[in-house]
């Protein structure tokens, strides 16, 4: 099963994530978080620090990543490991190949025609926030 990883990334107040804009397929064109392969021989967690990073310019200084959920897709022997993490800081971000913005978590993720992930997005979102929320009790 091949391994991929996507990182949520929030700003302090949990009020927007980071997204980037599709420059190719799948889902061209549309927000989505950043994210990508797991190579051979590193571990899930480098996996998604080096994603981010690459695509990002966010380090290990900048944010905590958790281990979140996967997502397996056996049909397509995918395992999609989900990460997220709260930035310490504000950062000068760094693009790679994709656009990226900052949304704010609204209503608005459910848009299929403009968010990728066939409403896994504001799923993911969900989760995590009400996890942090239940953690901070």
């Amino acid at each position: 099963m091949k391994k991929l990883n996507l990182v949520v990334v929030f700003n302090k107040d949990l009020d927007k994530g980071l997204f980037c804009i599709r420059a190719k397929e799948p889902y061209k064109g549309l927000y989505n978080f950043v994210g990508g392969k797991v190579e051979e021989g590193e571990t899930n967690d480098e996996a998604a620090y080096r994603e981010l990073f690459e695509e990002t310019g966010i380090s290990r200084e900048d944010i905590m990543l958790d281990h979140f959920m996967d997502l397996n897709y056996f049909k397509y022997e995918n395992n999609l490991q989900v990460y997220y993490g709260i930035l310490k800081q504000k950062v000068n971000l760094v693009e790679e190949k994709n656009k990226l913005v900052w949304v704010d978590l609204n209503k608005e993720l459910l848009n299929n025609e403009k968010f990728a992930g066939n409403y896994n997005i504001p799923h993911i979102i969900k989760q995590i926030k009400t996890y942090l929320k239940d953690e901070s009790k």
